[in-house]
């Protein structure tokens, strides 16, 4: 299935960057870029447009048989700034993937992806028992309803116009630029802090960048993609003491673990006025991918400690 141009939404962000930049080194595809604002810093070989362009309809006769990679979206907002939050996620994270999508489908294009969030099935999970694309979604917050009202909207879109739809919900992204706890944990070990996570007992779920770029460029070639959801994750769990000490390994600075006990963390972290963070820390958030490697035939690239190595060596 690669008989139509692949169109890359979201390519100036952290995963954008570096899908661009992995379909720039393969050589082997028509890419176009759509972005907001200057096309800058692109690799030779990529095409670049504008995302208005495209919404007016303007590319249209390049778009029959393409297929595109949704990635643009509000993230997670750590320090929010919106009077209205939830309002601020939809307008960008359903409504403006609703537009995309739609006038995608008008001009005759085949595949949509949509880069959606492990948030849509929820918060945390409890140990040995992971998220899997069968549950029943339950987003806890207004990025994570966002995101789950747009992948139903493209639902109904495809039932409605013929567009075949994939919907990837990835776990937490490694790779080099990562930020939220994990940029946090490298300066903590960097710096040598001490750190109270020795008494953690949890289990998180990863996706490497380059595993979730390669992922969703099956979701857009393979044919039994379409119709599907697929939860992204590279296979091994660690809880966050587990992960410290491979970070540390890889920085050749071991961290230092104090065994503060889990509550006393949270009360703390409470009264910080920190608890969402906390919360990411200290749960359990595992996530089952075993479903895109027996439906599309697909294998990570890259081990977890490599995706590590590539995020220190950023």
């Amino acid at each position: 299935m690669a008989d139509g141009p692949l169109i890359i939404t979201g390519a100036t962000g952290f995963v954008g960057r570096r899908l661009v930049a992995d379909l720039a080194a393969s050589g082997r595809r028509e890419v176009i870029a759509l972005v907001r604002g200057p096309a800058q810093g692109f690799p030779p070989g990529i095409a670049t447009d504008s995302l208005d362009a495209f919404l007016d309809g303007k590319l249209d006769p390049a778009l029959r048989g393409a297929r595109l990679i949704h990635l643009l979206g509000r993230a997670h907002v750590m320090r929010e700034t919106a009077a209205d939050s939830l309002a601020a996620f939809r307008a960008v994270n359903r409504d403006l993937t609703l537009s995309v999508a739609r006038r995608f489908a008008q001009a005759g294009g085949r595949r949509f992806v949509f880069v959606s969030s492990i948030k849509v099935n929820g918060e945390e999970t409890a140990p040995g028992k992971p998220f899997a694309e069968a549950e029943v979604p339950a987003p806890a917050d207004p990025y994570g309803l966002s995101k789950w009202e747009a992948e139903r909207a493209l639902w109904q879109l495809s039932a409605e116009t013929g567009l075949q739809v994939c919907v990837v919900r990835p776990a937490l992204v490694l790779g080099p630029g990562a930020r939220g706890n994990v940029a946090s944990m490298l300066r903590w070990i960097e710096r040598g802090v001490p750190l109270p996570f020795g008494a953690i007992d949890n289990r998180r779920s990863f996706v490497g960048i380059d595993n979730l770029a390669s992922l969703l460029l099956a979701a857009a070639d393979h044919p039994r993609a379409a119709g599907e959801t697929f939860l992204a994750a590279d296979g091994e769990d660690l809880s966050t003491p587990a992960l410290l000490t491979r970070i540390g390994r890889l920085l050749g600075r071991p961290p230092r673990l104090i065994p503060v006990p889990p509550a006393l963390i949270r009360r703390l972290a409470g009264l910080l006025g920190q608890k969402a963070k906390a919360d990411r820390l200290l749960g359990s958030l595992q996530v089952d991918g075993s479903r895109a490697r027996t439906c599309l035939g697909w294998t990570p690239p890259k081990t977890l400690d490599q995706s590590l190595a590539d995020m220190i060596e950023r």
